[in-house]
């Protein structure tokens, strides 16, 4: 007899498949709602453009001794610098140099209210490079999130909360450089996995943040730092930059670009939680109303019928004996 045709994965069985990826974007989550709190923690002592430097040193650090440790290619394929150098730099000087400097100038609500835009620039994004098709119920599910964002971040005092209009538009700009990151390193990961893509590019990120460094280090300011902001820049750096940015590769690599991104709109809800345990800044009926839609959006937009992600080449034959 012939070989049965693979059956197709029920509901059921798709999603016990996809338990790691949802169960890693939750940790990725949680990290990213610090992010917020550590970055602004550390601002109150030192600028914002070291901040991101001493972060990018750290990162950057653990990414060369992550590729030395990893079989395989150390260094990307000579045909690939462009694209490896492209993404280092809306990962590094674009995207966390317009938020850090932007969020010094406008507000938290404000950057978190730009910030949930992203699913969307990445599902039009996608659409336009053909990795995804038209499906109502992943629109859906991303306005859902979005006006569940809305509404917790009224509730915040988003109506009240003022930031300078250079601000803004740098928090939007570093919006941008994310949605791009996500989209052209979709490709990038299947071609190369998890750990090669998210070290190569923030490797590269970190090079160039250190042509800055003479400008921007001030190692005697972060020595004199307290303990507090030192080691809110270390959880910028190891975990946010580290850890948030591998599962955030990892995810793209198993599902589309805006399943992956639909989860930033929880780091809102996320960030006022956080923000209620550690700082003991008061929750209102918007945290929940808010909180229900945007995990009703997302849950949406996970149901959605969209093109599969493309699947990762094989590694030649010797790296996979060494791995």
């Amino acid at each position: 007899m012939g070989a049965q045709p693979a059956r197709p994965l029920t509901s059921t069985a798709a999603s016990t498949s996809l338990a790691p990826v949802y169960a890693a974007m939750c940790v990725q989550v949680l990290i990213s709602a610090g992010t917020y709190l550590a970055g602004k923690r550390a601002m109150t002592e030192l600028p914002p453009l070291t901040v991101v430097m001493w972060r990018f040193i750290l990162s950057g650090a653990v990414f060369v001794l992550l590729l030395g440790v990893t079989p395989g290619p150390k260094l990307p394929p000579r045909h690939e610098w462009k694209r490896v150098l492209g993404l280092g730099l809306l990962a590094g000087p674009v995207n966390q140099a317009f938020f850090f400097y932007g969020l010094s100038k406008s507000s938290a609500a404000h950057a978190a209210l730009f910030y949930s835009l992203t699913p969307m620039g990445v599902y039009l994004l996608s659409l336009a490079r053909g990795q995804e098709r038209v499906s109502v119920r992943a629109v859906g599910g991303i306005v859902t999130a979005f006006a569940g964002v809305v509404v917790l971040l009224l509730g915040r005092g988003l109506a009240d909360a003022s930031g300078s209009l250079l601000g803004d538009v740098l928090i939007l700009g570093a919006v941008v450089a994310w949605v791009l990151y996500t989209t052209e390193g979709k490709p990038f990961v299947a071609e190369h996995g998890t750990i090669r893509a998210t070290a190569w590019s923030m490797t590269a990120a970190t090079l160039m943040m250190l042509l800055m460094a003479p400008f921007m280090a001030r190692p005697a300011e972060v020595l004199a730092a307290s303990a507090v902001a030192k080691g809110s820049i270390v959880y910028l750096g190891l975990l946010t930059s580290v850890v948030a940015y591998l599962i955030w590769y990892y995810a793209l690599s198993k599902v589309p670009a805006s399943k992956v991104a639909i989860f930033s709109n929880l780091q809102p809800p996320a960030t006022a939680i956080a923000a209620w345990l550690l700082l003991g800044e008061a929750l209102h009926w918007e945290l929940a109303v808010g909180g229900v839609l945007v995990l009703a959006g997302v849950r949406l937009t996970q149901t959605a019928h969209v093109k599969p992600p493309p699947s990762a080449p094989l590694p030649p034959e010797g790296e996979r004996q060494a791995a």
